[in-house]
């Protein structure tokens, strides 16, 4: 039952999102469909909560607490989608955090090492103009005439896409890496988090490396965590760790690369640190 529910979920959702965009933008719809649809919509939403009653129902058997057995229901859905929907949540956490001024697992004693003013100026023009594509799509839409439904569609599609934008912006600069006394933490904004304990750190170096591919990339027991292509610290560890990539995929390194701001700190506070 749990391949069956996964299967209608993937259906049936983006035909429902479809429908609805129809209907908000006046599209014409036979009234047999519009019923019909719903009705489909009906039947998944009860075949999904039989199917999250069977797996609670499950874990509690296995001996499972109230509170696990109801965590079990996220498999459900697969775990790219779960971590991407967990991005949107991280990110709009983020941009409170940026309104308040706050930053995220930064305790008083560690230390923060930023890295966003790599690629904040480039984040910024991208922002700006994605603001005015957004006006200059409402003017056109106005101009010819387009149903309002319609242009409601776009500017919702618009405003959207803005704040994913803003929220990335907003992770990258409240979430940083992170040195404390247990553990050297490398992130990128919402989308990955490495806790490296500093007992497994056996030599750290400074070398600033420009022709950096992809924001998280692992090869050849190489972890790369670039900013706008670019590293500049190289981490080594004693003992290979496991590191989970942005959408759940896993891989063995023994040495981290990852850029920062201002890597001084990293020289005053671990030893055998050198350029």
């Amino acid at each position: 039952m749990l391949s069956v529910a996964r299967v209608a979920l993937y259906g049936v959702v983006p035909a429902e999102v479809v429908l609805a965009v129809l209907l908000v933008a006046g599209v014409p719809l036979p009234r047999v469909a519009v019923l019909a649809g719903e009705v489909v919509v009906a039947a998944v939403i009860v075949l999904e909560v039989a199917a999250a009653c069977l797996l609670v129902r499950e874990r509690r058997r296995d001996g499972a607490g109230w509170w696990a057995a109801l965590r079990s229901v996220d498999r459900l859905v697969p775990e790219r989608v779960r971590r991407i929907m967990a991005f949107d949540l991280k990110g709009l956490v983020s941009v409170a955090l940026l309104v308040v001024r706050r930053r995220h697992g930064v305790p008083p004693s560690a230390v923060g090492l930023p890295y966003s003013g790599g690629q904040l100026s480039f984040q910024l023009a991208f922002l700006f103009a994605m603001v005015v594509e957004a006006v200059v799509a409402e003017v056109l839409l106005r101009g010819i005439g387009a149903d309002e439904g319609l242009r409601s569609v776009v500017l919702v599609v618009d405003l959207y896409s803005i704040l994913v934008v803003v929220a990335i912006i907003a992770a990258c600069v409240t979430r940083p890496h992170v040195l404390s006394d247990d553990e050297l933490r490398v992130r990128y904004g919402a989308f990955f988090d490495l806790r490296v304990p500093r007992g497994l750190i056996s030599s750290v170096r400074l070398a600033r490396n420009f022709n950096e591919s992809g924001m998280v990339k692992v090869k050849d027991e190489r972890l790369s965590v670039a900013v706008s292509a670019q590293t500049n610290v190289v981490v080594e560890l004693s003992e290979p760790i496991e590191v989970v990539r942005p959408l759940g995929g896993r891989a063995t390194v023994r040495t981290v690369r990852f850029f920062a701001d201002d890597p001084a700190p990293l020289v005053d506070v671990l030893p055998g640190t050198r350029a």
